[in-house]
């Protein structure tokens, strides 16, 4: 499939000259995704367009401009990225702090942060007053090419990632490229995780672009399947692309890998395993690790990954099902093919085993 192009140059409503505008199409619940540098000032607009009287501003970011005045009366709440205080605490002590501040039906709050911050204040959103409008200022490369756009918001469990969650779409997402210059190293890495595996989903070939069409044309093509499958009944699978893998190599370190950076070692084993599957050609593989490794991404297992532990950990997938075959082996993956990325369910465990087996570790 090929993402939709992005809308661009939308003047002083996105920000300025350069910036790209997404429409995320979904009837009267459409919004719009603003990305480039400065387009966090347009959040005025943005709160009078829905006709929030206050706000709560939920923050990972410490500066104090990180979040403008929204226009009225708001409270700030201090957060932290991470997955730690990703967990059903948290989403209970925001919606405590939003009853005590009075915010209503027609209120609105506002996330500033990650990935993980992006997820929480999305699943409180959702489940105070059954839903309030939710308004996401994503601060990291990984929150802005993926977290923040298409409704999806959940918290872990001890038992897996985004096992609780719920579908809730925000009414607008401003991805101010500003945010992205204080960046550490590593969530830059984390991000292009999910830049990589778009390009084997429709995204095109992103590498050399500017980040701003890196994250327009990684939005657009969320946007393009979100559009079609807003609940994950069929197509939003695709979106999946290289996180069985990488989830399940989270959860089996404590989290030590990074979700882009599991993304990426994930992207690599799917081109491996669609090979072996007989899907695509050696080439077809061999370009996935070509795509991974020019991001500057790890490609490579940890070196104390125990691979059972790895496969336990994929049968949790929320992709996985019971076909109710006598051949069920409960892994399922989203997989390259001639025709295009698809879902494959009951991949041989033995199968599964030997490509990890093939798969390169990294030094102990």
């Amino acid at each position: 499939m090929t993402a939709p192009s992005e809308t661009a140059g939308h003047g002083d409503r996105a920000g300025g000259p350069g910036t790209h505008r997404v429409w995320v199409e979904l009837g009267d619940r459409g919004y719009p995704v603003d990305i480039g540098p400065g387009v966090r000032r347009t959040l005025p607009e943005v709160v009078a367009r829905i006709s929030a009287s206050r706000v709560v501003i939920v923050s990972a970011r410490p500066e104090d401009d990180a979040v403008p005045d929204p226009g009225v009366p708001a409270l700030r709440v201090a957060a932290r990225d991470g997955e730690p205080d990703k967990n059903l605490a948290n989403v209970q002590a925001l919606c405590e702090r939003f009853a005590a501040f009075g915010l209503t039906r027609t209120d609105a709050v506002v996330s500033c942060g990650g990935g993980t911050t992006t997820d929480v204040v999305g699943l409180a959103a959702a489940l105070y007053h059954r839903g309030i409008a939710v308004i996401h200022l994503p601060t990291s490369l990984l929150a802005q090419v993926d977290a923040s756009v298409g409704g999806k918001t959940a918290v872990n469990l001890p038992a897996g990632k985004n096992l609780v969650g719920a579908y809730w779409q925000p009414s607008a997402v401003l991805c101010d490229t500003d945010y992205l210059a204080t960046l550490p190293a590593r969530e830059w890495t984390n991000g292009y995780g999910e830049i990589a595996r778009a390009h084997f989903i429709g995204a095109g070939d992103l590498r050399g672009r500017p980040v701003e069409e890196q994250i327009a044309r990684s939005v657009a093509l969320k946007a393009s399947v979100v559009a079609r499958d807003e609940r994950d009944s069929g197509l939003r699978h695709i979106l999946n692309y290289g996180h069985t893998l990488g989830h399940a190599l989270e959860i089996v370190t404590g989290f030590e890998v990074r979700h882009g950076e599991g993304v990426a070692v994930g992207t690599v084993f799917a081109g491996r395993l669609a090979a072996a599957l007989g899907l695509i050609d050696d080439r077809r593989a061999d370009e996935h690790f070509e795509v991974v490794s020019h991001y500057g991404l790890p490609t490579a297992l940890p070196a104390g990954a125990d691979t059972a532990a790895l496969v336990a950990a994929m049968r949790l997938d929320k992709k996985s099902t019971n076909t109710g075959k006598s051949t069920n082996t409960g892994l399922t993956f989203v997989l390259d093919s001639a025709d295009g990325p698809r879902l494959v369910p009951d991949v041989p465990a033995d199968l599964v085993v030997a490509t990890l087996g093939a798969m390169e570790r990294e030094a102990a």
